[in-house]
This record gives structure tokens, sequence and C-alpha cells, in this order.
């Protein structure tokens, strides 16, 4: 599955998914879904049973208008040791 399928059938949700794939720059270009939620906290209560995976998590809604801005409290970034790329 691509991201951007992803993005389409789970609109505003927060999303898991393995990298399967990645292209030369490093982004994933195939991934397989491990979990989608309305409630960010879920995703990275998830990450901890995928740690030995590499993972890639986003937010599939839209970004606030110029400016707006968005406060995220109390997020950890958790990943897995082999991969190295985590927005």
């Amino acid at each position: 599955m691509t991201i951007e399928a992803l993005k389409r059938r789970y609109k505003n949700e927060w999303v898991l998914v393995e990298v399967l794939e990645r292209d030369k720059l490093g982004e994933p270009t195939k991934v397989r879904l491990l979990k989608h939620s309305k409630n960010r906290d879920e995703i990275y209560e998830a990450l901890l049973n995928f740690k030995d995976r590499p993972t890639y998590q986003f937010y599939t809604g839209r970004f606030p208008k110029k400016g707006y801005a968005i406060a995220l409290y109390g997020a950890r970034t958790l990943r897995s040791k082999r991969d190295s790329y985590c927005p």
C-alpha cells in the first residue's frame, strides 16, 4: 500500500505503518498498515509493539492555515534502531 492511498482512506486520522520499501531519498514508497486512530496517543502506544520494525507515523488531516499553529503535548518520538528516517 502507498502513503497516498492511506491518506485517502483514513482522513483526519493518525496512521502508523511498517516501511517495506523506500526510494533513493529514503522516503517510504511501500508500507503496511499497523494501526490508525483519531487519537494520537494510541499510535504512540502501538509503537511499543513494533520496536523491531522500521515504522513511519503521520497525520492525514490538513495543516493549519497561515497564521495558525498546532501544539502537541507529551509527544515522544520512538523509532526502530534499524530505521534511520523519522520526520
